[in-house]
């Protein structure tokens, strides 16, 4: 028999919400140890080379570009809890196929793009349905605090996880830890079964032709003097975060000859940064104000991108780590603060348009990041790549020293601040 309830009980029920943080953390801790296992499995057993890396690493999010502004309608007409079950097992029967075809001796280079497809689609639906999801489960006086707890969450399981999948891969190898992954999923699954079932419709504009739909979400946010200059910041951030993804596996494996036990822990020292700008964006917002934190954390990114590549041998290490402390604390306050402000901002009938429209523009841009860096760093190496890379972040704190947000203490200053949840919708 379902469990339903209103809007006001479930937001009563704290359960509720640390049962869906339970999920996603879960989902999250696999997901990192699979972000270690399949490059490795990619690099060591298929020997793939640095273009197939970036093709690898853009096919992870191409679905932004695809299906991303579409995702806004399908999941404001979708349940959101069934919504983001399917994307989970969606997700754990690709993974599962990695080891399967590795055993039959049928694994290639195409089967992990496909792979990695295949959970960018789902990834898509899943993320924009639990983006969606929070608001509907904690008042508006809590978002703030809320996001910096998934936020820290996140950064804990990129510390954790890709040092644990590091460790997996060496001793059992990277094509059985992906399993990790996969089983990850299906427990994110059956958590997320329990929870109350919700209709994914808003009050408001929920019918009606698709793009009429889309066009509406879309120009509200790029017309918006905060959401639209937040959003090309994060797209900026982005590209950059996709040449990473490609890059740094090649970097370390191929430049620096690191093993794979430390490539695991220089990769998780990004959750360290991740963590630290977590924990500290409350305390930011309210000395700095959320806006001139805004401006403040582009200029972090910037700081800790050029630092990435500096140095050579055990030096290059260390810069590698501090670089990748300093550069995801600044995309954490940058994360937490515009998320929060579109999920107070934005009215209720919008915001899953909202949140698809940013992450279409934002996250489309990884996997071409992804594809320019592969494509460079085949001709000029990672390490020339990611210096190129830490110039185009630049581009971050410029947009928003451009917009009226410079003019701003707290984004909120600017105009009135609808509410996300409606006491009485259903």
């Amino acid at each position: 028999m379902e469990l339903t309830m209103t809007p006001q009980q479930v937001r009563s029920r704290p359960g509720v919400f640390w049962t869906w943080w339970a999920a996603g953390t879960t989902s999250a801790a696999g997901s990192a140890v699979g972000a270690v296992a399949l490059p490795l499995t990619a690099l060591t057993v298929l020997d793939a080379g640095p273009f197939e890396m970036g093709l690898i690493a853009a096919a992870g999010y191409v679905a932004w570009l695809v299906i991303g502004l579409p995702a806004g309608v399908l999941v404001q007409r979708l349940p959101l809890r069934g919504a983001q079950i399917g994307a989970d097992l969606a997700r754990a029967a690709a993974v599962g196929s990695v080891p399967l075809a590795w055993w039959f001796g049928w694994l290639s280079v195409a089967q992990l793009v496909a792979v990695a497809l295949v959970v960018s689609f789902a990834n898509v639906i899943f993320d924009v349905a639990n983006a969606t999801f929070l608001p509907e489960i904690v008042e508006r006086e809590q978002l703030q605090a809320r996001n910096s707890l998934v936020s820290a969450t996140h950064a804990a399981t990129q510390l954790g996880g890709p040092s644990a999948g590091g460790l997996f891969v060496q001793l059992l190898g990277p094509v059985v830890t992906v399993l990790v992954d996969a089983a990850s999923y299906l427990v994110s699954a059956v958590l997320l079964r329990t929870l109350p079932a919700r209709g994914g419709r808003v009050r408001g504009q929920d019918g009606g032709p698709t793009w009429g739909l889309i066009r509406e979400g879309w120009r509200f946010v790029v017309r918006h003097p905060v959401m639209g200059p937040g959003m090309w910041t994060a797209t900026a951030v982005n590209f950059v975060c996709g040449a990473q993804l490609a890059v740094y596996p090649l970097y370390l494996v191929r430049e620096l000859h690191a093993p794979a036990a430390l490539v695991g822990l220089l990769l998780a020292v990004e959750g360290v940064g991740s963590l630290i700008g977590a924990a500290l964006t409350p305390r930011i917002t309210r000395r700095l104000g959320s806006a001139r934190a805004l401006v403040w954390a582009g200029c972090t990114t910037v700081a800790g991108a050029a630092l990435i590549p500096a140095g050579t041998g055990w030096a290059a290490y260390a810069a590698f780590a501090a670089g990748n402390v300093v550069f995801a604390g600044g995309v954490v306050v940058l994360s937490v603060t515009t998320r929060t402000y579109r999920q107070i901002a934005s009215p209720p009938e919008l915001l899953p348009r909202v949140m698809a429209t940013v992450r279409f523009v934002s996250w489309g841009a990884i996997p071409v990041g992804g594809l320019v860096a592969g494509a460079l760093a085949g001709a000029l190496g990672g390490r020339v790549t990611l210096w190129l890379f830490a110039v185009a972040v630049c581009a971050a704190p410029t947009v928003l020293v451009l917009s009226p947000v410079r003019h701003l203490r707290d984004l909120t200053d600017f105009g009135p601040v609808r509410r996300t949840i409606d006491a009485d919708d259903d």
